[in-house]
């Protein structure tokens, strides 16, 4: 798989490979402030943690507009991730509309289509960086080297336990350049948006029980987040922040055609039960990832 040959490089993220064909990605006009925006949401990041302060920053991506408007496609179709029951019995569909809003940040791919589907949803609030940020700063490890001793992981509990597991290897150790994270944790794999008061409950016992010393969680916890995220800085002071599908990177299986993906090494364990996982889009391929 190669880079496009319209590739902008305008959006190269150092350490990073870029495969999104999204045409955006050819166009400098796209987002003529990606570098700079780039070097700001890094120092707003390293500004906040150096002050301990309490942030969220929500990611919005296409599934989350099908969810948001109740539409039954991919990730939002009822059964199969995020939402187990149909949308007319889910009563608090409300509070994940009004929750997005109680954010501190927001970002948003600078594919065009997903900018309008935000302004559609939220047309008075602002996107204030690309998420494309969060996952080349996830892919290059500028996250984890930057606030090393500092981070805790939220994810579905699969996949937590998974990036737990595959800590315990030297190998994945000096790959992502950190002994392990201070907190592993998670919410349910599936049908989390079901009950968003009991999750909330679930988390905030992990995060009252977490270190002292996390100041920063990186967190991929689907479509429950709109109305889970803001929820989380009642219960621990830190920087909460969205990078999506770069749990899955973490996790060791993250396809390689996602944003800035495109060099991540997937790490497998042979001893893990990869079957316990709910695949989106990807699978692991032990004739290509690194197998411990």
């Amino acid at each position: 798989m190669k880079v496009h040959e319209n590739y902008c490089s305008l959006y190269s993220i150092e350490g990073t490979e870029n495969f999104d064909e999204n045409p955006c990605f050819w166009d400098e006009n796209t987002f003529p402030a990606f570098q700079f925006g780039l070097q700001q949401f890094k120092q707003t990041l390293v500004d906040l943690v150096s002050r301990g302060e309490s942030k969220t920053f929500y990611k919005f991506g296409d599934g989350d507009y099908f969810f948001l408007k109740k539409i039954p496609n991919g990730s939002a179709n009822p059964g199969r991730r995020a939402i187990g029951v149909p949308y007319d019995q889910l009563q608090n569909h409300h509070e994940f509309v009004s929750g997005v809003l109680q954010n501190d940040f927001f970002t948003c791919e600078i594919y065009p289509e997903n900018i309008s589907k935000f302004q559609e949803l939220y047309p008075d609030i602002l996107i204030d960086f690309p998420a494309e940020y969060g996952y080349g700063l996830t892919a290059n490890k500028w996250l984890l080297q930057q606030f090393a001793g500092k981070i805790g992981v939220i994810g579905a509990h699969e996949k937590v336990k998974l990036i737990e597991h595959l800590l315990s290897f030297k190998e994945y150790q000096e790959y992502l350049g950190v002994e392990g994270f201070n907190d592993y944790i998670s919410i349910p794999q599936r049908f989390a948006c079901d009950n968003l008061d009991a999750v909330e409950e679930m988390v905030a016992k992990q995060l009252q029980q977490s270190s002292s010393d996390t100041k920063i969680y990186l967190l991929g916890i689907g479509h429950v987040k709109s109305g889970l995220l803001h929820r989380l800085k009642k219960h621990k002071d830190a920087v909460y922040l969205d990078v999506g599908s770069g749990i899955d990177a973490l996790a060791g299986v993250i396809d390689p055609g996602r944003p800035y993906m495109g060099a991540w090494k997937n790490h497998l364990s042979k001893q893990f039960n990869y079957g316990l996982l709910d695949f989106l889009n990807h699978t692991p391929d032990p004739n290509k990832d690194v197998v411990l």
